[in-house]
């Protein structure tokens, strides 16, 4: 693996792959720098207003979207028109929240405290207005192919998902969900259904159609936390629910029936799962590698305390390998620990214990290769043959966040306040580390 030298940026939350892979935006006070995802040459180089909160690309990677929440400001900039600029200004309603349209040719905004939504056209300069969505940066969720959205709303203390045409902007459909305080929903990948789930204070998952009718409803259990993370598989074929129970339960993308559900608890190891456990290097001190474990794995957790609202108890992490074959968790009180599931075979493949808490975890778009990092100067790398570690050569680097290149050929790791990129170089499995 080789890696480029080290730039500077503000925020690992703003330092973005486009689509198509061809380009790496990152911001550096107030200036946007657009790179060459090879070369790593600035391409572009554009000034905002203000410090943004939130970078974004269009679907075909032409435009870019920052939004200066603090100023209540979106501005969009233009790769292939430098001089081309455009502002979006939400004056005295403010701006929490702005996003692209799946054509990429609109923006939608959502003003303070969720008065509307607002829909912004780079074509022809028009508007559109949809009056009290529920949240300011969920509960809106576009069709596969582009054509509506789902919007959760809130009408006289009941929810509701409305349809809109995303060519119109006119809504389509409307119906009520079964759900006490609607938390989320999510489009499935084959635009069959809408998976919309309740508030985390009980377990409740509903499956609607476009058309509003109820396809199914899960109840797993009553008078506890529900449901933390929903992830539906990139084939549809599966639907990953995590709760609170510090299970995660697989269900059948067709027929929306529960197929099995994976516990994350002590384990007896059997020939069939390999546990990985980080430990120190036997010839450099500041490396790591790891080994394999045998018989009972007892595993590490922290102490709940159940004082504090939202406590790190369940399955946070659900997280899907490129070809569904494959599943990424994190029960959140074993924040040291990662179980990867097998969906072939509907059993868990591999546990990594490693020596510090996981802070960031990532699927490559291209392969089952899974790469993560806890804060130290090691990139840590998973493969179905596999686990490896890798020391970033950068001194004083302490990797916050990993991230994919579309194009499945590099990596963006990022500290808090520098990056750099790691070339993979070939398609080849690591080994395991013993």
């Amino acid at each position: 693996m080789d890696f480029s030298e080290v730039y500077s940026h503000d925020n690992t939350k703003l330092c973005k792959w486009s689509p198509n892979g061809k380009y790496l935006a990152s911001m550096m006070k107030h200036r946007l720098l657009v790179r060459d995802a090879e070369t790593l040459q600035v391409v572009q180089l554009f000034t905002c207003l203000d410090s943004i909160q939130e970078l974004s690309w269009s679907c075909d990677s032409l435009f870019i979207l920052c939004g200066l929440y603090k100023k209540g400001v979106a501005q969009i900039w233009s790769l292939t028109e430098p001089g081309w600029t455009c502002k979006i200004d939400e004056g005295i309603a403010g701006l929490s929240h702005a996003r692209w349209g799946p054509s990429g040719r609109h923006i939608l905004t959502v003003s303070d405290f969720q008065v509307r939504l607002t829909v912004w056209s780079l074509l022809d300069r028009a508007t559109f207005y949809i009056k009290n969505p529920k949240f300011s940066s969920q509960g809106l969720s576009f069709s596969p192919d582009g054509k509506m959205m789902a919007l959760a709303e809130r009408k006289d203390c009941k929810d509701f998902v409305s349809l809109f045409s995303c060519d119109s902007w006119e809504l389509l459909r409307q119906f009520k969900t079964d759900t006490l305080d609607l938390a989320d929903l999510v489009w499935s990948r084959d635009g069959r259904s809408i998976c919309v789930w309740d508030t985390n204070l009980q377990y409740k998952l509903l499956i609607y159609s476009p058309d509003g009718r109820l396809l199914t409803s899960h109840v797993a259990y009553e008078n506890a936390l529900g449901i933390k993370s929903v992830a539906w598989s990139p084939s549809s074929a599966f639907l990953a629910i995590g709760s609170y129970d510090q299970k995660v339960r697989i269900f059948d993308g067709l027929v929306y029936k529960q197929l099995t559900d994976f516990g994350h608890l002590a384990v007896s190891v059997s020939d069939a799962v390999a546990v990985y456990r980080e430990v120190p290097s036997e010839e450099f001190r500041s490396q790591t590698r790891y080994v394999l474990e045998e018989g009972v794995v007892r595993l590490p957790s922290i102490k709940l305390k159940t004082d504090v609202p939202n406590p790190p108890l369940g399955v946070g992490w659900v997280r899907w390998s490129s070809d569904s074959k494959y599943l990424l968790t994190r029960n959140d009180n074993m924040p040291n620990v990662l179980w990867i599931w097998s969906l072939t075979q509907l059993a868990l493949n591999s546990i990594i214990i490693q020596k510090e808490p996981v802070i960031s975890a990532g699927w490559d778009e291209t392969s089952p290769q899974l790469t993560f990092c806890t804060g130290t100067g090691m990139l840590y790398l998973w493969t179905p043959t596999g686990c490896s570690c890798v020391a970033i050569p950068e001194t004083n680097f302490a990797l916050q966040s990993v991230l994919w290149n579309p194009a499945g050929n590099s990596l963006v790791l990022m500290d808090k306040d520098k990056y750099c990129l790691a070339f993979t170089g070939s398609t080849e499995e690591p080994a395991s580390d013993q």
